[in-house]
């Protein structure tokens, strides 16, 4: 984390917020939400179809609205079209790790792990991962974001669920119980995208190095 950003945190204005515990990965509801993108819909157009066929299954309008809107935000983030198509017409292991992008972009707590964390794994080949490393990640946030300090041991708990999912979904680990993580080879569209927003400092966490 940036001196700049710490003193952001200081101010009350910390890039970082815990609606991961709400959001979580939502590789269905993304790819939903991005076919919808592609058929040139409006925003609101999307979340109108997406709730009058109950795409998501959810059980609640209420809920089905809040994780639309919250898929379009997540989608835009990448302000890149042709992921967005790509997300909604590639194989599900490509599409899945565009939507991990996607996620990076959305989320400062999530790219600061992928690339913190398993990036700089990858960087020194180490391939062991536990539970410590989640708790000193979270340590290090608490320690420099006075919002990070500030939220619940449940929330922080969640948060750490949630990541570990995001990494078993993307094949990064086995399982939640695994204790090493995975090669993962990046896909070509994904790279060029990446390397297209100058977003280059997020390759680590793909494992990719050139």
């Amino acid at each position: 984390m940036t001196t700049k950003s710490i003193k952001k945190a200081a101010n009350g204005n910390s890039p970082y917020i815990a609606s991961l515990t709400r959001e979580q990965f939502l590789f269905y509801e993304m790819r939903t939400t991005a076919k919808l993108i592609c058929e040139n819909l409006t925003d609101e157009q999307i979340v109108a179809h997406i709730v009058s066929e109950n795409l998501f299954q959810y059980p609640t309008e209420k809920s089905i609205r809040r994780i639309a809107h919250g898929c379009i935000t997540r989608l835009n983030a990448m302000n890149d079209n042709m992921l967005i198509q790509a997300i909604a017409t590639q194989p599900s292991e490509v599409s899945k790790q565009i939507c991990l992008y996607a996620m990076m972009k959305q989320s400062r707590l999530v790219w600061d792990f992928m690339v913190t964390v398993i990036g700089e794994k990858y960087r020194l080949m180490d391939t062991s991962f536990g539970r410590i490393d989640l708790n000193t990640f979270f340590m290090r946030l608490q320690e420099q974001d006075d919002s990070v300090a500030s939220w619940s041991v449940s929330t922080i708990t969640k948060i750490k669920q949630v990541l570990a999912r995001i990494l078993v979904e993307n094949d990064y680990l086995d399982s939640i119980k695994a204790d090493h993580i995975n090669p993962v080879l990046l896909s070509s569209i994904l790279e060029n995208g990446i390397r297209s927003n100058g977003d280059e400092a997020a390759l680590p966490a793909f494992n990719c190095f050139n």
